[in-house]
């Protein structure tokens, strides 16, 4: 009885000190956006000069903070490329405000500066999280002249890029599909074009783009090493705007404007690769009786409408896809051929989310979405002669589509308490690998399909973040995401405890500490050829999820010298994997539809510890960066290298990076980028013999050897010049200034004029000239 009545006062005591709390606050409330276009900024940062207090606006551009009554209080508003705003105030009541903010840097009207207002690192309460101002990006050096904001993330520390060219990111000693990538809050499976040589976010459409290392918040999870969170442009929904851009590899267009002025807009980007215009009919031309084509395309679109000051809704919509075709045939009297190869892979995304405030403390953000990853090859050939006449074809499939709904809330309560809590459920199909085949003569006609099942799960997570400021120089972040998983009859359920801690120490350093467990419901396979095989997998009762842990401590330093701010952050962690995958021994990477299970151990551990080093120039004419990573990271299965732990094959003892952008007049900038990794680790013979005309190779452990370092220079100019109410732009670069032939792949070779072999490199990318050219009205 003494119990019940307590709970009834526990109850109580929950329902009412919140209210009486509220009831001795008020309340600033209210979005940022841009003047010019009325895109909301994210990451803004809102700061009270008097009490020295502040929050940063969300993913929608919205904030809310609280305050005695009967403060004063100064806000500082500030943001990347922006003009600060100030509003003075005193807390007598709710307020919501409308704060629009001016670009500080327009084209031949006034000085060009490169103030980069933003929160300084040692204030913010994350830890492990990378910010890529979009506005510096794009003027980076960029391989063909198209801007790649996963490239230009490989130079920060932390992060590699696997293979040279390529646009996939290796996280803290993690895989690309370990990366959660979202866009608009949607998880996209394969973001590469040509092999990972571009990805497939077009910058022209991105809003934001943030990467999380490690110190996860509670409201991401399904992934082990990494969340890459993109948000796309709303739309201008003052003016209408279009850009046009010519380059190297790409050309694309992009439009947007209002739809009904300060209330709907909409953004519509489109990207293609003309090549496959030129080496089909030049390939037909030049081989006589083959054509050969390659291309890809990224269309994005948004519509937004906003119903009232308090809600607003965003359609999302995203379609990629690249496909390589061939084309082979011979015509003669009385006999005819044909050959056709096809193989296409790509993603489709479409996303409706409704955000509201709900009086002056609770915001609400929910999501419907759809996403789709599918890959597919085919191959036919037709025979026709005066005497017979045969088809063949083979077809293989293999993909992954999922249905999602999510509710998001952010109630704040104060200063020093917000809470995010929320709830998501996925409806996963699968399609691990179809193979159809059917054969078709004058004798003969068969048609079989192999595989053609789906497999079905869900996945339910519930996740709270509390933010706690205990006194002015600690900030906690402690959560608890719940993910419960099914499939078939098998249920598994985690819990994976959250915590960061951020002590300021004084008003320019701070101390930073994470822990954090992750789980990964999806396994992937893919090849290692040059186009791609990628498979997306289902975690079952023999494959069961991945899961890690990690621990970051890291310290950072915010100092302003001769004017100038400098930036510098150091982090250490030790990150643990377990039930990673692979090919088992004696299997190919193309499973067939029978046996894909077989095919996979998932009994692996993995262990990736390093030390992560930063320095940044962030205000003036000149900026830029400067990171150093040194890690290890190894692999150990039951079945591979004996038992033993080995190399992964993109460790990296030391991986080097500078980045520099210098602003030197209000229309011209140069760039530049250095880049210096240790090699990949790869397995060598050191031996070899023949048994019965085969030659067998000799090899003495997994990953033994190590590749040649790898480093490259990259140069850039970009000059843009008003002319006729209309922004034009030229961009030249030059990748791999002085020429270095790094290493792609070693392969073993007879030594000519010799019996014995011998050991070659093969090198892809030499130096490389590119212009793009860019019209914006």
């Amino acid at each position: 009885m003494k119990k019940d009545r307590l709970f009834r006062i526990l109850i109580l005591l929950l329902l009412v000190c919140p209210a009486i709390l509220m009831a001795q606050r008020a309340s600033i409330t209210g979005y940022v956006t841009d003047a010019f276009s009325g895109e909301r900024l994210i990451g803004a940062s809102v700061f009270d000069t008097i009490s020295k207090k502040g929050t940063v606006t969300n993913s929608f551009g919205f904030f809310s903070a609280s305050f005695s009554k009967g403060d004063s209080i100064v806000l500082e508003i500030s943001y990347v490329g922006y003009e600060k705003c100030y509003f003075m105030l005193r807390s007598n009541g709710n307020l919501q405000l409308k704060v629009r903010m001016c670009p500080n840097t327009t084209l031949n009207e006034v000085t060009v500066t490169a103030n980069r207002e933003r929160v300084p690192l040692h204030k913010r309460s994350e830890m492990s999280t990378i910010s890529l101002p979009m506005q510096e990006a794009k003027l980076l050096p960029a391989l063909g002249g198209e801007s790649d904001v996963l490239k230009v993330a490989q130079l920060m520390p932390g992060i590699q890029s696997g293979s040279e060219g390529s646009s996939g990111i290796f996280v803290r000693g993690g895989t690309p599909d370990q990366n959660l990538i979202i866009f608009d809050d949607v998880p996209l499976y394969y973001v590469n074009h040509i092999g990972g040589l571009v990805s497939i976010f077009n910058s022209d459409a991105i809003n934001d783009l943030k990467i999380i290392k490690g110190g996860f918040p509670a409201r991401y999870g399904n992934r082990l090493s990494s969340v890459v969170d993109v948000r796309m442009k709303d739309g201008n929904y003052n003016e209408h705007r279009k850009k046009l851009m010519i380059g190297m590899v790409a050309t694309s267009a992009f439009f947007e404007g209002p739809i009904k002025k300060d209330t709907a807009s909409y953004m519509v980007s489109v990207r293609r690769l003309m090549y496959d215009l030129l080496t089909r009919p030049l390939s037909r031309f030049i081989l006589k009786n083959t054509s050969a084509g390659y291309t890809f395309y990224d269309v994005n679109a948004k519509l937004n409408y906003r119903l009232s000051d308090n809600d607003a809704l965003y359609l999302s919509l995203y379609a990629g896809d690249d496909k390589l075709t061939t084309r082979a045939f011979e015509h003669s009297t009385g006999f005819n051929m044909e050959n056709h190869f096809q193989q296409m892979w790509g993603n489709q995304l479409a996303a409706l989310r409704w955000n509201r405030l709900f009086g002056n403390y609770l915001f609400a953000n929910t999501t419907i979405a759809y996403t789709r990853y599918h890959y597919g090859t085919e191959f036919s050939d037709k025979t026709n002669s005066t005497v017979s006449h045969e088809e063949r074809s083979n077809y293989y499939l293999s993909g992954i589509n999922d249905v999602m709904l999510k509710i998001d809330l952010e109630y704040n309560a104060g200063n020093r308490y917000r809470i995010l809590f929320g709830l998501s459920s996925t409806h996963h199909t699968f399609r691990p690998t179809v193979q159809k085949v059917s054969q078709t003569n004058d004798n003969l006609s068969f048609d079989k399909t192999f595989g053609n099942y789906k497999l079905k799960a869900w996945e339910h997570a519930v996740y709270m973040e509390n933010e706690i400021g205990i006194g002015d120089p600690i900030k906690l972040n402690v959560g608890l995401r719940t993910n419960c998983y099914s499939i078939d009859d098998t249920v598994f359920i985690h819990l994976e405890p959250r915590a960061l801690l951020n002590w300021e120490i004084d008003n320019s350093r701070s101390l930073k500490a994470s822990y954090t467990q992750m789980t990964q419901n999806l396994h992937q396979l893919t090849n290692a050829g040059t186009m791609p095989i990628v498979l997306w997998l289902p975690a079952t009762r023999y494959l069961v999820p991945e899961t890690s842990e990690q621990y970051a401590l890291g310290y950072a330093v915010t100092r302003t010298i001769d004017e100038h701010e400098y930036e510098c952050s150091v982090e250490v962690y030790y990150k643990t994997m377990h039930h990673l995958i692979s090919y088992r021994s004696g299997f190919n990477n193309f499973p067939t539809s029978s046996e894909w299970r077989s095919s996979i151990q998932n009994d692996g551990k993995g262990v990736s510890k390093g030390i992560e080093l930063y320095v940044g120039k962030v205000t003036g004419c000149t900026t830029g960066w400067m990171s150093c990573t040194i890690a290890r990271n190894t692999r150990q299965f039951d079945n591979i290298n004996g038992g033993n732990p080995y190399l992964f094959k993109y460790d990296h003892l030391i991986d080097f990076n500078v980045a520099v952008v210098h602003r030197i007049s209000e229309c011209l900038s140069f760039s530049a980028s250095w880049s210096y990794g240790s090699g990949n680790a790869v397995s060598l013979p050191v031996g070899a013999y023949t048994l019965e005309d085969k030659t067998i190779y000799i090899y003495e452990g997994v990953n033994t050897f190590r590749m040649r370092a790898y480093h490259r220079l990259d140069v850039g100019l970009n000059w843009e010049r008003m002319k006729k109410g209309q922004l034009r732009t030229w961009s030249f670069s030059i990748y791999n200034v002085y020429n270095r032939q790094n290493p792609y792949y070693y392969y073993v070779s007879d030594v000519q004029g010799s019996d014995m072999k011998a050991i070659y490199q093969q090198s892809f990318f030499p130096i490389i000239p590119s212009v793009s050219w860019k019209i914006e009205f």
